[in-house]
C-alpha cells in the first residue's frame, strides 16, 4: 500500500473519531447562566424591595416607626442576609427606611432629594441642550403657584407679613447694590406657602427652586435683573396684603415672565 493511501485512510479515520464538525453558534440565540444571573437577581431585588415597602404599608407603621429586625424580616420574606441587607440600601438611598447602626431599622420619613437630583441632572443636560427640561420644569413650578393663589388668600389672616416684608426689603437693598438675595427669594415663597399646611407643596417648590438656583449662573439673565427681580416679589406682596385676587395672579405670572424670558434667551442661545 503506498504511503498516500496510508495517509488518507487516516485523516478519514480522525474525522469518524471526531464525529462531524459543528456549524457555529449564533451568538444573539446563545443564553448562558451567566448572564442570566443577574438580570435575575435585579429582578429579585426589585420584587423583595416592593416585598419590604408591601410589609411596611399594610403594618400601618408610620415614619419613624422601627421595622422587625433583621433576622424576623429574613423568617418572614424568606430571604437571606445578603439580599435583605442590599434590598434596605437601595430603600435607604429613596428614604423609605433609616438604617441607624446599632439601634436598628426604622421608617424614613422619604424626602424628595431622589426627585431633586434626577432633576437637577436633567436640568443640567438641558442647559447644554434644547432647554426643554427646564422649560417643562418652570411650566410645572408656574402652574402650582399660579394654582395656589386662591389657597394663599384664605389663610391671609395666618400669614407671615412682618417676614414677607422683611424678605422683599432685604431684595430690594441688595438690587440697589446690583446683586441677588436668593436666600430671601426663597424665605418669601417659604413664608407665602407654610401657613397653607401642606409640607409636600413646600417640599416640590424647594426642590424646584433648588433646581433652578443652582443653574442660575448658566441663564442669560435678559430684562431679569436684581431690581426686576425685588419688583416682582413688591408686587406680589402688595396685592396680597389689598386681597386683590386679580392683581396677585397677575403679579405671580409677571414674576414667571422674568423667569421664562431667561430660558427663552438660553435656548435661542443653544439653538
Amino acid at each position: 500500500m503506498s504511503p498516500g493511501k496510508v495517509d488518507g485512510k487516516a485523516a478519514r479515520c480522525k474525522r469518524s473519531i471526531r464525529g462531524p464538525v459543528p456549524e457555529p453558534l449564533d451568538s444573539a440565540l446563545v443564553e448562558t447562566s451567566a448572564s442570566r444571573r443577574p438580570t435575575g437577581a435585579r429582578a429579585n431585588q426589585r420584587a423583595l424591595q416592593e416585598s419590604i415597602k408591601r410589609l411596611i404599608v399594610d403594618r400601618g407603621l408610620a415614619p419613624g416607626s422601627p421595622l422587625p429586625t433583621e433576622s424576623e424580616l429574613m423568617q418572614e420574606l424568606e430571604v437571606s442576609r445578603h439580599p435583605l441587607r442590599e434590598a434596605m440600601k437601595a430603600l435607604e438611598a429613596v428614604g423609605i427606611v433609616d438604617i441607624r447602626h446599632g439601634y436598628g431599622t426604622y421608617v424614613g420619613s422619604v424626602p424628595l432629594s431622589a426627585l431633586e437630583s434626577g432633576l437637577a441632572f436633567r436640568s443640567a443636560l438641558s442647559v447644554r441642550g434644547d432647554y426643554a427640561d427646564i422649560r417643562h420644569l418652570l411650566e410645572v413650578r408656574e402652574v402650582l403657584e399660579t394654582g395656589l393663589v386662591g389657597r394663599v388668600l384664605e389663610a391671609y389672616d395666618r400669614l407671615d407679613f412682618g417676614t414677607l416684608e422683611e424678605a422683599v426689603a432685604e431684595m430690594e437693598g441688595a438690587a440697589e447694590q446690583g446683586r441677588y438675595a436668593p436666600a430671601q427669594d426663597w424665605r418669601f415663597h417659604e413664608t407665602l406657602y407654610l401657613p397653607l399646611g401642606n409640607a409636600l407643596v413646600l417640599d416640590l417648590l424647594q426642590v424646584f427652586w433648588k433646581v433652578f438656583n443652582a443653574l442660575d449662573a448658566q441663564l442669560p439673565r435678559a430684562d431679569d435683573t436684581p431690581v426686576e427681580t425685588a419688583r416682582s416679589h413688591r408686587a406680589i406682596l402688595e396685592a396680597l396684603r389689598a386681597r386683590d385676587e386679580p392683581a396677585l395672579r397677575a403679579a405671580v405670572s409677571e414674576h414667571f415672565r422674568g423667569i421664562r424670558a431667561r430660558v427663552t434667551a438660553g435656548a435661542g442661545t443653544a439653538g
